[in-house]
């Protein structure tokens, strides 16, 4: 009996699949959607990955912007668990979102499986050069001491970098500290580069290490636990506000429907290629801090985050966009 054969008796008498059912994924392209408009932080992160999953077989990005990522993450929630569609997700899809929504349209606990993180992207606090300030202390010192004259910008309303602007008001004990969202990072940063706006809230990316050395903008400190590689010299936010600490973590999630042998061979092929010298250090080179985990490691730093963030967010008094 041929392979073909044994299928249909199989499904004939209502016996589980053999096993080889499942070996054949991916017999066709994948689609990866990425919850941004293209060129952004993990428009970046999704077209660096994809060429280094070439083993596992051909992935078509689709960028499915709008409402801060939630647009494309609830469609990767209510697609087919077949391995097939998988999204791109980051810290504002799957916890800040959902924590600051009145009525989310998933649970992302409940919609995804988590198959790895593959990068954080530091938020950071940058001033423009002629601000007389190089660290956190003076900042907030030179916030102080010009009331109602000093505010921040971010890439967005409801984004990861506004709450940590939020956070940053609060520990600093600078409610006078006004937002101006910004339509994307590009429009800040050239107000910010003018000189248009005092300071910003952004994610390190490879454009902005190039201001930061070229002294077209100074970044004061990374909200991150520790130091990053990229950025040696730059203070953790963390060595003076011990709770200032905001990373944009990137994912890879799945309906949580698909099966266990399909997330733990995307998961070997990723482990592969995250172990790759030459892939990380197009990360690095791009601002981003690679990470490689296990399934249920990225699981468990995602349900710590929603943990972490959820205290900061009611107690911020953060709403969402719009």
């Amino acid at each position: 009996m041929n392979r073909r054969e044994l299928l249909l008796a199989g499904l004939a008498a209502g016996l589980p699949l053999p096993a080889f059912a499942q070996d054949t994924f991916p017999n066709r392209p994948m689609r990866l959607i990425v919850p941004f408009s293209p060129g952004g932080v993990v428009d970046v992160i999704a077209r660096l990955w994809v060429e280094e999953m070439r083993g596992l077989g051909t992935f078509v990005i689709e960028n499915q912007g709008g409402a801060g990522g939630v647009t494309g993450a609830h469609n990767v929630a209510r697609a087919t668990g077949d391995g097939y569609t998988m999204l791109l997700g980051n810290t504002s899809t799957q916890v800040v979102n959902p924590l600051v929504m009145a009525v989310p349209p998933y649970d992302p606990s409940k919609a995804f499986k988590t198959i790895s993180i593959i990068a954080n992207s530091a938020v950071a606090v940058a001033v423009n050069p002629n601000v007389p300030v190089k660290t956190i202390p003076e900042l907030i010192g030179y916030i102080k001491s010009n009331k109602d004259k000093v505010s921040y910008g971010s890439p967005g309303a409801g984004t990861l970098t506004h709450l940590t602007g939020e956070i940053f008001k609060q520990l600093a004990g600078t409610p006078e500290l006004a937002h101006v969202p910004y339509r994307g990072a590009g429009p800040g940063i050239t107000d910010l580069v003018a000189g248009h706006i005092p300071t910003m809230m952004l994610n390190i990316t490879s454009q902005v290490l190039e201001l930061h050395r070229t002294d077209k903008i100074r970044i004061l400190a990374v909200c991150t636990p520790k130091r990053i590689s990229v950025l040696p010299d730059v203070p953790a936010a963390a060595e003076t506000m011990p709770l200032l600490i905001a990373q944009l973590f990137t994912g890879l999630f799945v309906p949580a429907s698909t099966p266990g042998d399909i997330i733990e061979k995307v998961a070997g092929v990723n482990r592969a290629a995250m172990a790759s010298k030459a892939f990380q250090q197009k990360l690095v080179e791009a601002g981003f801090e690679p990470v490689s985990d296990t399934p249920a490691e990225a699981q468990k730093f995602v349900d710590a985050e929603i943990a972490r963030l959820g205290p900061l967010i009611k107690s911020t008094g953060f709403k969402p966009a719009g």
